[in-house]
């Protein structure tokens, strides 16, 4: 049987997001409410391999380096593995938004080692995210996007056009990890 995947965002996400994209320091983490509780259910009772995939625009430059990123990106890694949550990959674009490189979501190039493998069951796969770059890239991939609407990311203010015209690739538009675990475990009984 092919494998499913989870495609995990992770500010805005697993964490909190901030208003300057830059989570390089403790005091600016928070990890999004039931995250850690339902991802470890996910992990623990669904059969899904989970990858996260994220854009940090600049990592590495000097107004961003990657020293304090990772110190804080190792200890969310860490804390959802202590949990029993195990990421399979944990993928990051560097490039910036108008460069609109093939490695950026919601670009699937990151990815093509998953899209060309026959043994990934893709159209039964998801991409999870808060913005709707994430559900494009479900669409990109040929899977379906569960849409964590907040009302603070891109496109969700008045459902955009752009959003209108993905609405059939949305699974799930949802706020909350518990219903993100139910509607996958109901998936996983079909």
């Amino acid at each position: 049987m092919a494998k499913q995947v989870l495609f995990i965002d992770r500010d805005g996400t697993l964490i909190y997001e901030v208003p300057d994209g830059k989570i390089n320091a403790f005091d600016r983490l928070t990890f999004y409410p039931g995250a850690l509780q339902y991802m470890a259910k996910i992990a623990a009772e669904l059969d899904y391999a989970l990858v996260v995939i994220s854009n940090q625009d600049g990592l590495g430059t000097e107004d961003f380096p990657e020293g304090p990123f990772n110190e804080v990106n190792d200890f969310i890694i860490k804390t959802f593995k202590n949990e029993g949550v195990e990421f399979e990959e944990v993928l990051f674009d560097r490039t910036w938004q108008k460069d609109n490189e093939y490695t950026r979501k919601p670009n699937p190039g990151l990815l093509l080692h998953y899209m060309n493998n026959p043994e990934i069951d893709m159209e039964n796969s998801f991409v999870i995210g808060d913005r709707i770059t994430d559900v494009m890239l479900a669409k990109n991939l040929g899977c379906k996007g569960i849409w964590i609407n907040n009302g603070d990311n891109l496109g969700a203010h008045e459902l955009s056009d752009t959003a209108k015209e993905l609405r059939d690739w949305i699974a799930l538009d949802t706020t909350c990890w518990k219903e993100i675990y139910e509607f996958l475990s109901s998936k996983k009984k079909q």
